[in-house]
């Protein structure tokens, strides 16, 4: 069997599959975070429960309607991007004049009861959800064996993030919504409704979450708790890259997953924290982040 630096091939690369997974949830969740903060300037700590949000409407669809996971990708998004719309409308507008803080007291408030609800109704157990047919077995690499589903998760999450990137940085809708935040009277003057703006930002922001949800339904098991440590890191990650960034939130997302995955290989023990070592360091150095910029 080959080995680099003394560790076999197989389990090398196995652990970094599992980084580049694992980044792929959190540069997801850290681009919903990142478009939520960067335009709505909201710290959204409701994210997590987002997230849990979206697996449960994945698993709900499969075992209530019969509908499989495919439609589970389009329908949870939409479902959970239309509670985060009411949750804007009817709690959050109305802080958009007040200090950082509130909206983000409201927010933990609203995902300690959102989860608290879940854990009443389900318990902390997990709830299985099967891998689509489509997307179950793997492929013999020689080096590794990579699973189908894995594949999936790394490259669809790619693509969703640089479309997201792509549209905010490079498109005119992109440009009123950066507008909307730096002048929101000039940008109503030329006839656009800014607060129907703001309130599909979040939403969107929040069908992010859900999409993520519904992919790591799979990998995963369905429980009321598997966004409340995950939202954790992924605000670690936003810090990192820069709050507000997309692109910052995208790079380090997966770059902290290699990270964390790399970490281990070759010392284990630090592989909880690291990703919060990185962070500590970072806001000594660069307080704006690796991709933001200074106020």
């Amino acid at each position: 069997m080959t080995e680099i630096f003394g560790i076999p091939t197989q389990a090398l690369f196995g652990q970094l599959l599992i980084g580049l997974i694992n980044g792929a949830f959190y540069a997801l969740l850290s681009l919903g975070l990142a478009v939520i903060f960067g335009l709505l300037n909201i710290i959204n700590f409701t994210h997590g429960a987002q997230y849990m949000m979206g697996a449960f409407v994945a698993w709900w669809l499969l075992n209530k309607f019969g509908l499989g996971y495919w439609w589970a990708l389009l329908i949870a998004p939409l479902v959970v991007g239309a509670t985060g719309v009411v949750i804007e409308r009817t709690m959050l507008s109305r802080l958009y004049k007040l200090d950082h803080l509130y909206g983000l007291l409201l927010t933990f408030g609203l995902a300690l009861i959102i989860q608290g609800l879940f854990r009443q109704q389900y318990g902390s157990s997990g709830q299985p959800y099967a891998i689509p047919e489509a997307l179950q077995g793997g492929q013999n690499l020689g080096f590794m064996f990579l699973p189908n589903y894995r594949a999936w998760i790394i490259v669809a999450s790619l693509i969703v993030c640089l479309a997201t990137w792509y549209v905010i940085e490079r498109t005119k809708l992109g440009a009123y919504l950066r507008a909307a935040t730096e002048n929101p009277q000039l940008v109503q003057a030329f006839g656009i409704n800014v607060p129907r703006m703001i309130t599909l930002t979040y939403g969107f922001g929040v069908a992010l979450a859900a999409l993520a949800g519904v992919m790591a339904a799979p990998i995963y098991q369905v429980s009321p708790q598997m966004g409340a440590d995950l939202i954790i890191v992924v605000f670690a990650v936003v810090v990192i890259g820069g709050m507000g960034s997309i692109l910052g939130s995208v790079v380090t997302g997966f770059g902290l997953g290699l990270v964390e995955g790399l970490t281990k290989v070759f010392y284990p023990e630090a592989s909880s924290t690291v990703i919060f070592i990185i962070m500590a360091i970072m806001l000594l150095v660069r307080p704006a982040g690796l991709f933001g910029t200074q106020k």
